[in-house]
């Protein structure tokens, strides 16, 4: 099992840049191309710090390259020589030290959505997901069902259609997760069977919304079973409710009433975890603790 974080590196601390779309204007690529540099070097960073403290699952920031899908970009950056560098060098510690790095677009990468151009520039987003992913030897790209639009039913069934049309370079690598208001684990698994897709299962999610029915260890057996054909351990997430089990706000850590919940229901040890908690790689750090 490996435990992993999001972004963020408490420790370093790391620090990540963007920059307004006037900044842009004003200074053109040649800023894009600096502040890309700055985040891909950091992201580096990161990992090596990573690597020196055992931990090998790492999710990397959707915002390395800012304004990476905005019309304004003209620098293919992904083509950058400078780029290549560095991503090369992720590439190499990827392999050598068999480090899983995963992507998660945002709220706003909506496949499902019934507006054919909030769909168009999602599906530009995902091509620049699966792009950071190609390049830094990257295996998931985790994204949301979407939104229910008044007719949850009919918005699986656009998220299944849409999914269908995706590239396939862009179809090895998404896996989708189950949220905290709308799509159940149960969903999820009904789009993965249609779609192929394997499912990535976050328990405070499913905590914070369910079917009252569900059995969850039946369930985290389901998601497991959907990574078969894929060939790399399942992932799922863990958080803790800031206030409480069902306070969709995340903790500075993990709870140990709540890692202990997790463990119990889990069906097979061989899945990777990302802790989802204020505090990152020191909530990790703390977890391996407890299970040492």
């Amino acid at each position: 099992m490996r435990i992993g974080y999001a972004c963020i590196n408490m420790t370093m601390p790391s620090k990540f840049k963007t920059c307004r779309l006037k900044t842009v204007e004003l200074e053109g690529m040649q800023k894009v191309k600096e502040l890309t540099l700055h985040n891909l070097n950091e992201t580096l960073q990161v990992i090596k710090w990573n690597i020196a403290h055992d931990i090998y699952f790492y999710r990397m920031s959707s915002n390395l390259v800012p304004l990476g899908t905005h019309p304004i970009m003209t620098w293919a950056w992904a083509e950058d020589e400078d780029v290549r560098y560095i991503t090369d060098q992720i590439k190499e510690l990827v392999a050598a030290y068999k480090l899983r790095l995963s992507v998660h677009p945002g709220q706003y990468t909506l496949i499902n959505s019934p507006n054919e151009e909030v769909v168009r520039k999602s599906i530009l987003d995902l091509i620049h997901h699966q792009e950071l992913l190609a390049l830094t030897g990257g295996t998931d790209m985790i994204l949301h069902v979407g939104g229910a639009y008044g007719d949850k039913e009919a918005a699986k069934k656009r998220f299944v259609s849409a999914y269908k049309l995706l590239p396939d370079t862009i179809k090895n690598v998404m896996r989708i997760e189950n949220d905290d208001k709308i799509f159940t684990i149960d969903d999820v698994l009904d789009i993965c069977e249609q779609t192929g897709a394997a499912a990535c299962f976050d328990i405070h999610h499913h905590v914070c919304h369910h079917e009252e029915e569900t059995d969850i260890k039946n369930v985290m057996h389901r998601a497991i079973t959907t990574w078969e054909k894929i060939g790399i351990p399942p992932k799922m997430h863990i958080s803790s409710g800031k206030t409480g089990k069902t306070d969709r706000a995340h903790y500075s850590y993990i709870l140990e009433e709540d890692w202990h919940y997790f463990m119990k229901h889990l069906p097979d040890l061989s899945v990777d975890v990302m802790v989802e908690a204020k505090m990152k790689e020191q909530a990790v750090l703390q977890l391996r603790e407890r299970t040492e």
